[in-house]
């Protein structure tokens, strides 16, 4: 862990001792290795185990990145019976560590990463993991701007249109190098871009690596993390950013190598099934994936290339992010194919 992003212990348990001295004098601290934004932390309390989640370092204030909007979106899904972390402290004061940070329950289970399959999980584990995947993306979408918190989110008209030229302009700031590929992805979304499909919350990341699984029964959801991206849209181009992180077996290797690949082993759906599976269990009409598959490339590609920046910059020195310039090109390449495709 690096110096700029280590916790002030003093400061933190100050904080606590007067805003949620039932958790106890924080002892010990282990940064989470993974996830590619806001940092999440282990703490070891003199009453237990709890998580802290904080933005991070070296970026501008923005919704991804607003922690008290984030432990509110929580609390929606503890009364809506999601899966998902209880909160169990705010705090929007970013003297008390340096930013605003919330603390929330600890959650243990089986979270799937890499290429292979822990113990536990064949072809038939996978199936019945898929299908609570739906289920589970499909009670958040659930959540509907009749509650004030969802509501409060955003505005869900235009969202589509928004989403484009927001991640086009995340990509103009971002953008180190040339990549052509991803230029004319973004020219293709704007020119092609689809009706409005409805409006809820929406995840905006739900993918196998932020859930937590039963470490007793394969493939039962009992958490979904990493909810900063959540707000008020169009479900649609939820589903559309799960099946951009959806890897299949002969898919580009350098994918698989982010950690995503588990999705590829058998008995895991594939993308076609997903997405018509979704739009079965939605009760939706049928429609093609192709616009919203491409968006979902698209946002995912500039995700690693603000990451990347960073990294360029030398606001962090994970040497996870080194090699993401090269797949920021293989993710335009990526989208075109599925542009051509239809």
């Amino acid at each position: 862990m690096t110096d700029a992003s280590a916790l002030p212990l003093d400061a933190l348990n100050a904080w606590l001792v007067v805003n949620a001295p039932e958790l106890g004098r924080v002892t010990s601290v282990e940064r989470y290795p993974g996830g590619f934004s806001n940092l999440t932390y282990a703490l070891t309390t003199t009453s237990g185990s709890v998580v802290l989640r904080r933005p991070p370092v070296g970026v501008t204030p923005g919704s991804a990145h607003d922690m008290g909007r984030e432990s509110r979106i929580l609390s929606v899904c503890e009364l809506r019976g999601i899966p998902a972390p209880r909160v169990l402290a705010s705090c929007d004061d970013a003297s008390v560590i340096g930013a605003p940070f919330y603390v929330m329950e600890r959650i243990d289970g089986v979270i799937l990463r890499g290429n292979s399959a822990p113990a536990g999980y064949d072809a038939a584990a996978f199936a019945t993991l898929g299908e609570r995947f739906l289920d589970t993306l499909i009670a958040i979408h659930g959540a509907t701007p009749s509650d004030p918190v969802i509501g409060g989110l955003g505005r869900p008209m235009g969202y589509v249109s928004r989403q484009v030229e927001g991640w086009n302009a995340r990509w103009q700031a971002s953008r180190t190098d040339e990549v052509p590929s991803v230029d004319q992805l973004a020219r293709w979304l704007d020119e092609h871009q689809p009706g409005e499909s409805g409006a809820c919350l929406v995840h905006n990341d739900f993918k196998y690596d932020n859930l937590v699984l039963d470490t007793k029964q394969p493939g039962r959801i009992i958490a979904v993390l990493d909810w900063e991206m959540a707000t008020l849209g169009d479900p649609l181009l939820d589903v559309g950013t799960s099946l951009a992180y959806w890897i299949e077996a002969d898919d580009h290797p350098a994918f698989k190598a982010l950690g995503l690949g588990i999705t590829a082993l058998p008995g895991n759906l594939t993308r076609a099934q997903l997405w018509e599976r979704y739009l079965k269990k939605s009760g939706r009409a049928p429609r093609a994936s192709t616009w919203y598959h491409a968006f979902g490339v698209f946002k995912v590609s500039v995700i690693a290339q603000q990451i990347y920046a960073r990294y360029r910059k030398g606001l962090t020195s994970d040497e996870r992010f080194a090699k993401l310039g090269d797949v920021v090109r293989l993710l335009g390449e990526f989208g075109a194919s599925v542009v051509a495709k239809g």
